[in-house]
């Protein structure tokens, strides 16, 4: 199967609905993409709350389903291993603990805190042992700020889109943030996971879906940049809207700036307001169902009572969610295979869709 996308944008068609619909496109977008890319893997301040130093997760929860392991050692540093006993494959950590060493509950080998096999009962025979591999392998890992990315086998180095998150927000202190558990939720949504992907990179539907949403933006200046795998959409506002007091050097210093958009390929978004943050992790399900998880970050609790900041991101949440869902429906019609770009508007979807077509054709 094969994807192109025309980089001229001019003259460019969409994605072939094949990429949605099909079974086959589906299960090779997670070797093809998904375990070639940053996936976000949580909260270092949330993780790391308590006295555990060791947190297991799954890479991709119901997609990919790695099992990987973070382990923080006495100096505060991060290390990301695999989960797995390279003896029989048994899981080794099940929940967050505090541990001195990693042991498999299955036949007892051990690992030290970094991965390095230590001990296994019953092996004094066994010849050329312990070799390399019955160490834990370590897996790429990085973060930004407070928030924690791993991968299987990434493509692109972590600082490639570090750079743009670092021009345009390095300013901010995330750590200062609330995280606010009484505002994050899951929504669940019916359509593909790259619809609403497609929804979120591009500020074409605003004033014809958000009606409300439009009311604190100037749509005539909206901005998107795309770069290293990161679209940056960027809000403006007039003189009275709440906006960002931007420090000197900064791409937008001196503008009346409401809100910062970056989406990370292929799934990952923070939207930064002046009350504070709120990240979107869009996690596949299956071909015509994901779910999307918005998690709050707070600053400033008054400008996000008075943004009305909850109650307009559900809103917007579920008027993004009839569109895209109306789309899974559509897609699946004879007489509909792909489209076009609006070479004004549309700049972050056919990004989007060129990396995808590079990633699913190599």
């Amino acid at each position: 199967m094969n994807f192109e996308i025309d980089k001229n944008i001019k003259s460019a068609t969409t994605l072939s609905t094949d990429f949605y619909t099909s079974p086959e496109s589906w299960e090779l977008a997670k070797e093809k993409i998904f375990a070639r890319t940053w996936q976000f893997s949580g909260d270092k301040e949330r993780i790391f709350n308590g006295f555990e130093n060791v947190y297991p997760y799954l890479l991709v929860d119901n997609y990919i389903e790695e099992p990987l392991l973070l382990v923080k050692s006495e100096n505060g540093e991060i290390k990301c291993l695999s989960n797995v006993c390279t003896h029989r494959g048994f899981l080794l950590v099940n929940q967050p603990a505090k541990l001195k060493q990693i042991t498999c509950g299955y036949h007892g080998r051990r690992f030290a805190m970094d991965g390095k096999f230590e001990f296994m009962p019953e092996f004094k025979e066994a010849k050329n042992f312990p070799r390399p591999c019955d160490n834990l392998p370590e897996v790429p890992f990085n973060q930004w700020q407070r928030f924690l990315f791993s991968a299987i086998d990434p493509v692109k180095p972590f600082g490639s889109f570090l750079e743009i998150l670092n021009e345009w927000v390095g300013f901010m202190d995330l750590s200062q943030y609330r995280f606010a558990p009484e505002y994050s939720k899951t929504y669940n949504v019916h359509a593909h996971w790259a619809l609403y992907c497609d929804n979120y990179l591009e500020g074409f539907h605003i004033p014809f879906v958000h009606d409300d949403f439009m009311k604190i933006l100037d749509y005539g200046k909206y901005k998107t940049i795309t770069k290293d795998e990161v679209v940056l959409q960027v809000g403006y506002g007039d003189k009275d809207s709440f906006v960002f007091d931007l420090p000197k050097g900064h791409p937008e210093y001196g503008q009346h700036i409401t809100a910062f958009y970056f989406w990370v390929f292929p799934n990952f978004m923070l939207n930064i307001y002046p009350w504070g943050v709120q990240l979107n992790i869009v996690k596949p399900i299956n071909k015509g169902f994901c779910k999307v998880e918005f998690l709050y970050y707070i600053i400033d609790q008054e400008i996000f009572d008075i943004m009305n900041g909850e109650k307009l991101a559900d809103k917007v949440e579920q008027e993004d969610e009839f569109v895209v869902e109306a789309v899974q429906k559509g897609i699946r019609s004879h007489f509909y295979k792909n489209g076009r770009f609006s070479p004004s508007q549309e700049n972050g979807v056919h990004y989007f869709h060129q990396l995808i077509a590079e990633y699913m054709n190599t």
